[in-house]
C-alpha cells in the first residue's frame, strides 16, 4: 500500500497515528477528502545502479519480486523507467517514527538488491546515464505517457522526494498550496542533490528542477482560493480532454483531493533517509504555521517573483538570492536563501511539538548556517576521486546505510 492509499485507510491510521480519513468534502465535481491536519508521508524515487560501473541498472521489475516480507511490496512501486524504484512511507505525526520506518524499508530494499547484484542510491539525477538508453517500465500508463510526451518520458529519469501533508478541507488545501510556494526555494536548496547530469557538472545544485519544468502543466497552480472555483477550472480542462485526473498536473505544489493532502514535489531525493525525513518534518512545521497564522494574501501578483526565486535555489542552492515583494517598490528586497531559512526556522519554534521536531530545527539551522548540501558533498567526492563512477559508488554506500559522515547524521 503506497503513501497516498494509507492516507485514506482509517484502520492503519488508528494503529499508527496516521491520517484518519474523514467525510468527503462537498458533493461537487472534485470532492476533497478530509484528513487529519499536519500529518505527513513521503515518497522517494531511488536510483538502481549496477556494481560494474555504477550506471543505472534496468532491474526494477525483478527487484520488486525480491522484496521481503512480501507485505512491504505494497510500499515499493515501479516508476517510469526501469532504473528507478519508488519507496513510500506510511503516514506519521512524528519524524523519529518516520525515520524508523524508512530504515526498515531500506533494509528490505537493500536485501532485495543484493540478490540482483545491484546497489541503491539517493540523489536527484544520475550523473552520467543517457536518457535514450533508458527502458520504459511495462505498464499501460507508462507506455501511454511515453507515446504522449515522446523523449520527455525518458528524460524524466530523475529522482525526487514528494512530501504529503494532511489538510482538513479543500479551501485549506488551496491556501496551503499557495503558502508552500513561498518556501519552494527552501525545499529545492535543502534537498539539492543533482549537480551532475549527462556526464557534466551543470553548475546547478539541482539540475533535476530543469528537467521537470519541460512538461506541460508544470509550474504553479492557478490562483484560486476556494475549492469550488478550482473544481470549475478542473472540470473545464477535463471536458476539453487536456487532463484525465490530478496526476496530469505537474505543478511544483499540488492539492491531492482524493487523499486529503497537499503534495510538495520540488525536492531532489536526498542522499540519506534521515535528511529526507527531516524535510518532511519541516513541511509539517510550515503547514502548522501557515494555516494558523495565515500570513499571506493570495492575489493575482502572488507568483510574480516565483520563477526568479526558483531559479536561484536550483542554480545556487542556499547561497541563492531570494526576492521578496514589498508593499511598495522601495520595500521590495533580496536576501540570501540561507538567511531567509534561518529567519523562518525562528518563526517555527513555537510550533515545535516534541523533541524530534526540535532536532529538525537544530539540524536545518546548522545546514543553513554552514551552507551544507548533498550537492556540495557529491562535488567534493568527485574532486577527491576524479571519477563519477566512484562518486556514485560512495553515494550508494551512503544511502544503503554505511556509517555516514557527521553532516549526514
Amino acid at each position: 500500500m503506497n503513501t497516498e492509499t494509507l492516507i485514506r485507510n482509517e484502520q492503519d491510521a488508528a494503529a499508527s497515528q496516521a491520517h484518519v480519513a474523514g467525510p468527503q468534502g462537498s458533493a461537487g465535481i472534485l470532492p476533497f477528502g478530509s484528513s487529519t491536519p499536519f500529518t505527513m508521508g513521503i515518497e522517494l524515487e531511488l536510483q538502481l545502479v549496477n556494481r560494474r560501473n555504477y550506471n543505472l541498472a534496468s532491474d526494477a521489475v525483478d527487484l520488486l519480486n525480491w522484496i521481503e516480507p512480501r507485505d512491504l511490496q505494497k510500499q515499493i512501486k515501479l516508476e517510469m523507467t526501469q532504473g528507478m524504484i519508488e519507496l513510500n512511507s506510511g503516514i506519521h505525526t512524528r519524524v523519529d517514527e518516520l525515520i524508523e520506518e524508512l530504515k526498515g524499508l531500506r533494509a528490505a530494499l537493500n536485501k532485495g538488491a543484493q540478490y540482483l547484484n545491484i546497489d541503491v542510491s539517493g540523489g536527484g539525477a544520475h550523473p552520467f546515464q543517457h536518457w535514450n538508453e533508458q527502458r520504459i517500465t511495462p505498464s499501460e500508463r507508462f507506455h501511454y505517457l511515453h507515446e504522449k510526451y515522446g523523449y520527455l518520458a525518458k528524460t524524466f529519469t530523475v529522482f525526487g522526494q514528494h512530501i504529503h501533508i494532511g489538510v482538513e478541507n479543500g479551501d485549506d488545501a488551496l491556501y496551503l498550496t499557495h503558502g508552500f510556494s513561498r518556501y519552494v526555494p527552501h525545499f529545492i536548496a535543502l534537498s539539492a542533490a543533482s549537480p551532475f547530469y549527462q556526464g557534466a557538472d551543470t553548475k546547478f545544485d539541482s539540475s533535476r528542477s530543469n528537467v521537470v519544468r519541460a512538461f506541460p502543466l508544470s509550474g504553479t497552480a492557478p490562483v484560486h482560493t476556494r475549492w469550488a472555483e478550482f473544481e470549475t477550472y478542473y472540470d473545464e480542462l477535463h471536458q476539453m480532454g487536456i487532463i484525465a485526473s490530478m496526476k496530469d498536473f505537474y505543478w511544483d505544489i499540488r492539492p491531492k483531493p482524493e487523499y486529503g493532502t497537499v503534495e510538495i514535489r520540488v525536492c531532489d531525493t536526498p542522499l540519506t533517509i534521515e535528511h529526507a525525513a527531516h524535510l518532511g518534518a519541516y513541511a509539517q512545521l510550515l503547514a502548522r504555521w501557515i494555516l494558523t497564522e495565515r500570513p499571506f494574501v493570495v492575489g493575482d501578483d502572488f507568483y510574480l517573483l516565483y520563477q526568479f526565486n526558483r531559479f536561484e535555489a536550483s542554480r545556487f542552492g542556499l547561497n541563492g538570492q531570494l526576492a521578496l515583494h514589498g508593499a511598495t517598490p522601495s520595500q521590495s528586497r533580496k536576501l540570501p536563501i540561507f538567511e531567509h531559512l534561518l529567519q523562518q526556522l525562528q518563526l517555527l519554534e513555537p510550533y515545535v511539538a516534541n523533541e524530534a521536531e526540535h532536532q529538525t530545527i537544530v539540524r536545518l539551522r546548522r545546514i543553513a548556517h554552514d551552507r551544507l548540501s548533498d550537492a556540495n558533498w557529491l562535488r567534493q567526492m568527485f574532486a577527491q576521486r576524479g571519477s563519477l563512477n566512484d562518486m556514485m559508488r560512495l553515494s550508494s554506500e551512503l544511502w544503503m546505510g554505511v556509517e555516514p559522515p557527521p553532516y549526514f547524521q
